[in-house]
């Protein structure tokens, strides 16, 4: 599926800023599901300097410095992907296995993987996560299979509510309250998982949406989106590779959780790769906008 992602984010400033220095993660990474095509980033005021960089997790960002008094700054990144479907397993190893797997001990091959078991700035893993997850994960259960029924029971226990988190929201008391966003939602899973000694990491990306029924496609109507992943291994202790699951929308599949998902970043949590952030001089207060459309390009295209 080829599709186009245009993701804008507005400032408003009042007074003036008068320098600003940004980092913007905004360029979707190629994975064995997905190939960036083409990118575009558009910043006005135009920078006075911009650099590329890419991250421990592979990740692509953007560092730029606005030297120039300003009222506004608007970011839009351009983007066409083609993605395929998502893998499918029939089986994984044990979840204890994997466990103890990724254990540290003097000696063991290094497991790349087990840098996601640990604790994170959003993911700090406590005994409510694993009691919440145990009932899955069941003595010598497939972790594949156990990580899917974790994730099929989020997505019946949970109320999708947009207004009852903000970012710096606790985990534990969006588990509690059973409710939040897909951010709530891909965090409390990581926790469940890491709390139980597992490696799962947060990726953060988009989903093409479905019009109702005789509407058109809204542009700038989309948002982004965020899920999880679980590493596996196979029952002889080899690589799998990741597992995504998304608790909102309970979808799955080994690599994606499917062709209509685009991967932008992965990372620990949210910290390692939120979309945009910064530090200005001056403007004392701020209105934000960010508007995402996702499309087949063949539309975009059609309607150009």
């Amino acid at each position: 599926m080829q599709l186009t992602v245009i993701h804008e984010t507005s400032y408003d400033y009042t007074p003036v800023v008068e320098t600003a220095h940004h980092m913007a993660c905004l360029q979707p990474i190629h994975t064995d599901h997905q190939t960036r095509l083409s990118h575009q980033l558009d910043i006005q005021p135009a920078p006075a300097q911009c650099s590329e960089h890419q991250d421990v997790f592979g990740n692509h960002k953007v560092f730029f410095n606005v030297l120039a008094p300003h009222e506004s700054l608007r970011v839009t990144a351009t983007t066409q992907v083609l993605t395929t479907p998502a893998g499918e397993l029939a089986a994984s190893a044990p979840w204890e296995s994997v466990r103890e797997a990724m254990a540290f001990n003097a000696g063991k091959p290094h497991q790349a993987a087990s840098e996601f078991v640990f604790a994170s700035p959003h993911v700090q893993p406590h005994p409510d996560f694993s009691a919440y997850a145990l009932p899955s994960f069941t003595q010598g259960a497939d972790l594949m299979q156990a990580a899917r029924t974790l994730m099929q029971r989020m997505h019946r226990e949970f109320t999708y509510a947009s207004e009852s988190t903000e970012i710096n929201t606790p985990g534990r008391e969006a588990l509690h309250q059973r409710q939040g966003v897909c951010q709530d939602f891909a965090h409390i899973f990581i926790a469940c998982l890491r709390s139980l000694g597992l490696p799962a990491r947060y990726v953060s990306g988009y989903l093409l949406t479905q019009p109702p029924p005789g509407k058109p496609r809204l542009i700038g109507s989309d948002a982004s989106h965020a899920w999880a992943s679980v590493y596996l291994l196979d029952p002889k202790g080899q690589g799998l590779g990741w597992y995504d699951l998304d608790p909102t929308n309970n979808r799955c599949g080994l690599g994606t959780p499917g062709e209509d998902y685009v991967t932008l970043a992965v990372g620990r949590d949210y910290a390692d790769i939120s979309p945009m952030r910064g530090v200005i001089q001056g403007g004392n207060s701020h209105q934000l906008k960010v508007a995402v459309t996702v499309m087949p390009t063949h539309e975009i295209e059609a309607a150009q």
